[in-house]
């Protein structure tokens, strides 16, 4: 995940666990003997390399980030009126792009983080050999989520904790 970098940057290996712990939990804390679980996890694609909404959530939250779903039925503007409600907390977006695999065959999903950085948005898509900055910045982000969501893409805004709020409600 491109999100975050870094020293907060996350390794396959923390992912797998995540990923793997959550299966556990859901079963009630036992880890059943399952002839498919090789292949078959609850919460990531082990052909694809592919984790669901659950792990990244809870991949942020160990960093002290909150996630927060965007709702589609909003639509562009919106997302544009929830980015600048959250202003300086606001750490980046992910969306989940549906993306072909096997020569169009089979409809796959794909993560792609959206970050500002030194004042330059940019698409941190993995799948892309170096990060694309937005250039026209409010109409090529307009552009870019409203093909995001034409094509159900899901969105996710990453936001920073607010300070103090670890603390709050503990002695």
């Amino acid at each position: 995940m491109m999100m975050l970098q870094g020293k907060s940057a996350f390794t396959r290996k923390e992912l797998d666990s995540i990923a793997d712990n959550l299966a556990t939990d859901e079963a009630g804390g036992q880890s059943a003997l399952n002839p498919f679980a090789l292949v078959l996890k609850p919460h990531r694609n082990v052909i694809t390399g592919n984790y669901d909404a659950n792990v990244l959530i809870a991949a942020l939250n160990s960093r002290g980030k909150e996630v927060v779903w965007f709702d589609r039925r909003k639509g562009i503007n919106g997302l544009f009126l929830e980015v600048a409600g959250y202003g300086g907390r606001l750490l980046g977006i992910i969306a989940n792009v549906p993306k072909p695999w096997l020569l169009g065959w089979w409809q796959g999903r794909h993560w792609v983080a959206i970050r500002k950085l030194e004042g330059t948005w940019y698409n941190l898509d993995s799948n892309k050999a170096v990060p694309v900055a937005f250039a026209d910045e409010e109409m090529d982000l307009r552009e870019f989520f409203e093909t995001l969501l034409a094509n159900d893409s899901e969105i996710m805004l990453v936001l920073n904790e607010v300070a103090g709020a670890a603390t709050q409600g503990k002695d």
